[in-house]
């Protein structure tokens, strides 16, 4: 827990109440490797902390899944959109390595906001950090050719590169598995 401690302090010093006061409502889980964390067309209940362990975000499609996001040890990982506006995920979340989870609820993340100054601010720094994440991603997927978007994760996560099957990589980058291994081969 001191991991999560220390990633709200890169933000704002919490006081020794304040995440007493937080911590008291975090619940610890495992996740086997493949297991779902959330299922599409399900409430997200939890915004949670990767201790340990790979997340992947993904539309389910019929001929192959779209990966659009892959969260590490040391970050945040929820159906963000679903936790926020109460309404069921529009994509699933799953383990791909045995993953471990420190768990807030919603209900629980509200009374923290109520209860503690700090917390809304922190709110205000999390959710400030995961939007500009997003529109990097997004502007990326504008702006850049496909090599460059793999360059750019071999440089900025390396650790994608290591720990993620290739077919879930080339669908983060918006390519075919064949497009990554010719990319691959030139790069290399």
């Amino acid at each position: 827990m001191q991991q999560i401690r220390d990633n709200f302090e890169r933000m704002a010093k919490l006081s020794d109440e304040e995440w007493d006061a937080f911590s008291s409502k975090l619940i610890h889980e495992e996740f086997p490797k493949k297991a779902a964390i959330l299922k599409k067309d399900h409430l997200e209940n939890y915004l949670s902390f990767v201790e340990k362990g790979l997340v992947r975000y993904y539309i389910p499609r019929e001929d192959s899944d779209l990966t659009f996001a892959f969260v590490f040890d040391g970050e945040f990982a929820s159906g963000y959109d679903s936790f926020i506006t109460r309404l069921p995920a529009h994509y699933n979340i799953e383990a791909l390595a045995d993953t471990v989870l420190w768990r807030i609820s919603y209900n629980d993340l509200q009374d923290i906001y109520a209860e503690t100054k700090i917390g809304n601010t922190i709110g205000r720094l999390a959710s400030e950090s995961l939007f500009l994440k997003k529109t990097k991603r997004e502007l990326s997927l504008l702006n850049d050719s496909a090599e460059q978007r793999y360059r750019n994760l071999f440089i900025e996560q390396p650790q994608l590169i290591q720990k993620i099957p290739q077919k879930y990589l080339a669908s983060y980058i918006g390519i075919t598995p064949q497009a990554l291994s010719r990319i691959r081969k030139r790069i290399y």
